[in-house]
């Protein structure tokens, strides 16, 4: 018999919310066994929903503050600060790619830069660690935006300093300075949660990998690429710092890289960030399935995802994963062999934009999510789930 569930999806990126995700499983669970426990988790992998993920409990305070966005706009954005000077906060808030229109994203353009202005605002205000999670970003600037807001200057070949940095401009850096970084900002203990562990820059790097969703065609990945090698070698001359091989440095293009170069940053997994935050591992216990899932499960799936860390989380306790997403690019034998009871397709596979549009709408979406999972455990019980294991 199954007595109880724990649900712990990603968001379904410009659909759903965690929560929401959550909310459209559990009502599918109880529709099909109304006596089963449905626990619903709130989680993120560094991107957006990852603070609010780990600001629970008591302690914490939301701040609003004012930032540019990839585009150069005011924007608010929103951290989560505790009284003892701890700050949590998401890239995403100020510099994520939900943050444009379609037509807007281009990674040639976009910048870091109101990162920086909301760590910034933390520090100020007496924060003096920060755990900041970097997925979803629209930028590929190798971090330069969040540098130059924190005080780092860059210069050409001139000398003279380039303002206003984005992905197209990396090339023209010939130098770094951090003459007029205030001290506050070098003590401060960040942590940095991220999703992906590809390097600054080569054919796993940042802008192979990522670009393209950002909105890059073949020219600006060239010269996205170029600029983000040039900028890897000056940071191995300025700092002595090596971010070709370095996995996550190419989090957030680049992003992940500028963090443990010039902010003695750490990296960690953002799913295993969240879940040690939000004691997930103690959820798990007496549960009989965890339903995950996530916008689309393809083999960017396995590389620090969501879904990835909540199907090893529970393999350690024996607990098979139903997987769910809008879009599913993985066979059932692959998923089978990663470990996974079951991966589903919540509805048929958008055909055209208009498909794809309707789709994500939020009520489709949750509808599809409901059916979705109660088949699913029509057809499961937990001594066939475990087979997978």
């Amino acid at each position: 018999m199954i007595r109880k569930i724990v649900i712990a999806s990603d968001s379904f990126k410009g659909s759903l919310t965690s929560q929401e995700v959550a909310e459209a499983a559990a009502e599918g669970v109880r529709r099909v066994l109304p006596e089963c426990e449905a626990t619903g988790v709130v989680i993120g992998d560094g991107g957006e929903g990852t603070a609010e993920a780990m600001a629970t409990g008591d302690g914490w305070t939301r701040k609003i503050v004012t930032v540019h966005d990839p585009l150069g706009r005011c924007i608010e954005a929103c951290y989560f600060m505790s009284e003892d000077g701890k700050a949590l906060m998401e890239m995403a808030s100020a510099s994520g790619l939900t943050l444009l229109k379609a037509e807007e994203r281009n990674p040639l353009l976009t910048s870091t830069y109101g990162t920086g202005e909301m760590m910034l605002d933390a520090i100020r205000n007496g924060c003096r660690s920060i755990t900041i999670g970097i997925g979803g970003s629209a930028t590929n600037d190798g971090g330069t935006g969040m540098l130059e807001a924190l005080g780092f200057r860059f210069m050409d070949r001139n000398g003279r300093q380039i303002n206003g940095l984005c992905g197209a401009r990396l090339s023209e850096i010939a130098s770094i300075c951090r003459d007029d970084v205030a001290r506050c900002i070098m003590d401060t203990e960040i942590t940095v949660a991220c999703d992906v562990d590809s390097p600054f820059c080569g054919p796993d790097g940042a802008t192979h990998v990522f670009a393209s969703q950002k909105g890059a065609d073949s020219n600006a990945i060239r010269i996205l690429e170029e600029g983000m090698k040039s900028l890897c070698d000056l940071i191995r001359e300025t700092v002595g710092t090596d971010l070709a091989d370095m996995a996550g440095a190419g989090a957030a293009g680049g992003l992940g890289g500028a963090f443990t170069s010039f902010l003695n940053a750490r990296l960690t997994k953002g799913t295993d960030a969240v879940l040690d935050a939000i004691g997930f591992d103690g959820k798990l216990m007496d549960a009989d399935i965890v339903i995950t899932g996530e916008g689309r499960i393809d083999a960017q799936t396995g590389k620090g995802k969501t879904v990835s860390g909540i199907l090893e989380r529970a393999r350690r306790h024996g607990i098979p994963v139903i997987a769910i997403a809008g879009i599913v690019d993985m066979s059932e034998e692959e998923a089978r062999e990663r470990g996974f009871a079951s991966v589903l397709a919540i509805g048929p596979r958008p055909q055209n934009e208009s498909d794809l549009e309707n789709a994500m709408l939020p009520e489709v979406a949750k509808r599809r999510i409901s059916d979705t999972v109660a088949k699913a455990l029509e057809s499961l019980s937990p001594s066939s789930c475990r087979e997978s294991l």
